[in-house]
């Protein structure tokens, strides 16, 4: 699970770089499917990272930004960090003994409903890799090379040639 989420990171400061290549205006042009724009795409994928895993299972108290606060690129890379910091010690002492454990979750209409740790971040992994599936798709559009989705060649499980 450790290897996923270091995947998620890496390729989300990759397209948060590959953002500074286009115009404010192509980022923020409506589009279809998902949230529909760039920018907030990249920064629901990590208000919903960070609420899960911050807000949810630790149960801390936790500081989203509206959008329009941090409606740039460039702080849209400091929010990223911010919260990054903020959850990757969590992240990075996962072991297996808590994947059983329990979260509560209290949904928009105030009901109660249980979660395995394991449940939520395997929907955390998958939820950012769907949305960088539509940021490829848009990419495409605009007649521009994508952020690149292959896990093979990132180095994220060590150089098998050494």
């Amino acid at each position: 699970m450790i290897k996923l989420f270091e995947y998620n990171w890496q390729v989300r400061k990759e397209w948060l770089d590959w953002c500074e290549t286009v115009s404010m205006a192509e980022l923020m042009k409506k589009r279809t499917g998902g949230i529909g724009y760039f920018l907030p795409t990249l920064y629901h994928i990590i208000a919903v990272e960070y609420g899960w895993i911050c807000g949810g299972i630790l149960e801390k108290e936790i500081d989203i930004p509206d959008f329009d606060d941090v409606a740039g690129v460039q702080q849209i890379k400091e929010f990223s960090e911010r919260c990054h910091a903020e959850l990757a010690p969590f992240v990075y002492g996962w072991d297996d003994s808590m994947a059983d454990r329990i979260m509560i979750d209290i949904t928009d209409e105030g009901e109660r409903e249980p979660h395995t740790y394991a449940e939520v971040l395997s929907h955390v992994i998958a939820h950012e890799i769907h949305h960088i599936g539509q940021l490829s798709v848009w990419a495409r559009e605009i007649g521009k090379a994508p952020v690149s989705a292959n896990v093979v060649g990132r180095g994220l499980f060590g150089d098998v040639y050494d």
